[in-house]
């Protein structure tokens, strides 16, 4: 019920300009993320839109050596799914970029509560991962999207962590 609510308030929503082509949507929980999607957006010339928690994360929470912390627990159940704050209406792009942090070698879980958000809208664009990571590679996160999503388009990702 929760569920079909938000994805009937996301429809009625209009909260990005419909002539834009590219968007470049991204989850970023220190910043880090935060930087790369902006210079990626500048660099397409593309809409910037952050997904949000609903309930921020707090440094304990993202505190990868604790196995209780939110973040450890989130990324140790595969069906967790993250409320986000807002959604946004992705229907007006052709391309969208979607970034994130390196967590557990994959995305976080909140990327999936914004792909399931927009799961129908999402069918025929191309989609294109970027992250930010201090030691592992995308690879793994895009095989993980792409087993997860298989009816989406997943483009080659990259890591953009030069600041």
């Amino acid at each position: 019920m929760k569920r079909n609510l938000f994805a009937l308030v996301c429809a009625l929503m209009t909260i990005i300009p419909m002539n834009a082509k590219s968007l470049v949507v991204y989850f970023s929980a220190t910043g880090t993320t935060r930087s790369a999607a902006e210079r990626l957006a500048k660099q397409q010339g593309a809409t910037l839109w952050e997904i949000e928690a609903a309930e921020p994360y707090s440094a304990a929470d993202l505190d990868w050596r604790n196995e209780q912390s939110r973040s450890s627990l989130e990324m140790k159940d595969p069906e967790a799914r993250p409320t986000i704050k807002q959604c946004t209406d992705v229907r007006a792009y052709e391309t969208i970029y979607v970034g994130f942090p390196i967590w557990w070698g994959i995305c976080p879980r909140i990327i999936n509560s914004w792909i399931d958000n927009n799961l129908p809208q999402l069918e025929g664009k191309k989609l294109i991962p970027f992250a930010t990571s201090g030691s592992s590679g995308i690879e793994d996160a895009e095989k993980y999207l792409r087993k997860t999503y298989p009816s989406l388009n997943w483009q080659k990702g990259q890591l953009l962590n030069k600041r």
